[in-house]
């Protein structure tokens, strides 16, 4: 009597847990419908979304063993409503598509350069230079950006295949091998992070580029302070540090929810096809990437192929770096290179003309 009643009780817990785990997957993924300021929990979700699929993805294996087919339909139809995020994550390669080196097309890159690593003598910006023109890149979106090298200006470097560049603020650039005819520079309140957009004419073809770098999380600053504390002997408890890097976490997570409201009201002003791109700090699904991406493509979902990540620091392996496109525009190519001069990989897209 007592082996069945543990059996029971057993069978109980793993049901309350598939029920819970999938009532938090669900909500999770309607996380980003809602702005952080005010629904904090709820936004925060998003950022486990990964995790509570992998949990239903074990429990599927656990009602088979248990040959529970009624319940076995939960996770299977948790995991079916998550498919439109895994695509954001994940794109079967398809064979027999079009060859893209046929196309005619603009060659979108953007790239977190991480200030070059400040590094003075110029070698890292000249060998990110050689792999652009490797790539065949018409405009090139760079995030954190330095111009001195030493003794040397970088645009003068990039200008002889980049014969026309816009600045923004001083840490954000466009290089473009085609005319640019405006640009602005968007400051974000109480932040060093902006964007910016620019013009650019492209055989008679013109189109907005916005080029943005929302606020950080802060995570890795916190944990650095918390190293140099420790290492002179303050006291610095777990509880400290967590309540610290959640802190900060969820001030991010503020910042870029307003930052994005900004840039998606300056886009609707735009009369010219839009393409965005730029380092979002943020995961797919979020309120950030759903508001940037209002009626917007994510080109890694319309011709992606694989895992994407675009995050290399800590080996997080997030994708955070992205190019969206008007929808009136067809996306043929989307990859990333990996270039470990910075914490973040460049990400390419070629869109047809």
């Amino acid at each position: 009597m007592g082996k069945l009643a543990v059996y029971k009780y057993m069978a109980m817990m793993f049901l309350v847990l598939q029920v819970v785990v999938s009532a938090f997957t669900l909500v999770a993924l309607y996380g980003g419908d809602v702005n952080p300021v005010g629904n904090s929990a709820r936004a925060m979700l998003v950022y486990v979304l990964p995790l509570l699929i992998l949990v239903n993805f074990l429990l599927i294996f656990y009602w088979l063993f248990r040959r529970r087919w009624f319940l076995l339909a939960i996770p299977v139809l948790t995991i079916a409503c998550c498919i439109p995020y895994i695509g954001t994550l994940y794109q079967f390669p398809f064979f027999g598509s079009e060859d893209s080196a046929t196309r005619n097309g603009l060659k979108i890159a953007t790239y977190n350069v991480a200030m070059f690593g400040r590094e003075t003598t110029g070698f890292m910006a000249q060998d990110i230079l050689a792999e652009m023109r490797n790539q065949n890149v018409d405009v090139l979106c760079m995030q954190e950006y330095n111009e001195i090298s030493g003794d040397k200006k970088n645009s003068e470097a990039y200008r002889e295949y980049f014969p026309y560049m816009v600045v923004g603020r001083e840490d954000m650039v466009i290089y473009s091998r085609y005319p640019i005819s405006g640009s602005k520079t968007m400051l974000f309140e109480d932040t060093n992070n902006s964007a910016m957009w620019a013009d650019i004419d492209v055989k008679g073809n013109e189109f907005r580029v916005f080029n943005v770098h929302l606020q950080t999380t802060g995570i890795n600053r916190t944990l650095h302070k918390a190293g140099k504390l420790a290492a002179q002997n303050y006291d610095v408890s777990t509880n400290r540090i967590l309540n610290a890097i959640y802190g900060n976490y969820m001030l991010g997570m503020y910042f870029r929810a307003g930052q994005a409201i900004q840039v998606a009201n300056e886009m609707r002003n735009s009369q010219n096809p839009i393409i965005l791109c730029g380092d979002f700090n943020d995961v797919p699904y979020s309120f950030v990437y759903n508001t940037l991406l209002g009626d917007k493509v994510d080109g890694f979902r319309e011709c992606g192929k694989g895992f994407m990540y675009t995050f290399r620091g800590g080996k997080k392996m997030v994708r955070i770096d992205y190019i969206f496109h008007d929808a009136n525009l067809k996306g043929v190519e989307y990859y990333r290179s990996d270039l470990t001069y910075s914490d973040h990989y460049p990400v390419f897209m070629k869109i047809a003309l």
